[in-house]
């Protein structure tokens, strides 16, 4: 086995949404995503009307490195990710969107391979 070394400078896809974009990297068969999304943005909007779908449905795991966003889920919780928050969304209905002024940027080692298609 070698040993494998990438960049997000060097994504092997790069998926774009209005306000927003996600690279990508696969190493070892697995697909890390860096989101980066701007103030404004909100998935129901700028990602979903894209999918024709009105609520996100894809399990989640990563890292806030930046700014600030919130997940909302149907039954009502909504849940604060801001930097250094390591998180777990199920693969519930939820929507989400970007708070304040700062660009939002999270990366994502489960889902990603599955966000904004």
């Amino acid at each position: 086995m070698q040993t494998i070394l990438r960049r997000f400078d060097s994504p092997d896809e790069v998926r774009t949404f209005e306000k927003g974009r996600l690279e990508l990297i696969t190493i070892s068969g697995q697909t890390l995503g860096r989101a980066t999304c701007q103030s404004g943005w909100k998935w129901s909007e700028h990602v979903g009307r894209g999918v024709g779908a009105r609520r996100c449905t894809n399990e989640h795991l990563g890292i806030v490195l930046g700014g600030q966003a919130v997940a909302a889920f149907d039954d009502g919780r909504i849940v604060d990710l801001v930097p250094g928050t390591i998180f777990y969304i199920p693969p519930d209905e939820h929507d989400g969107w970007v708070v304040g002024d700062e660009p939002y940027v999270s990366l994502h080692l489960i889902g990603a391979a599955t966000y904004a298609t």
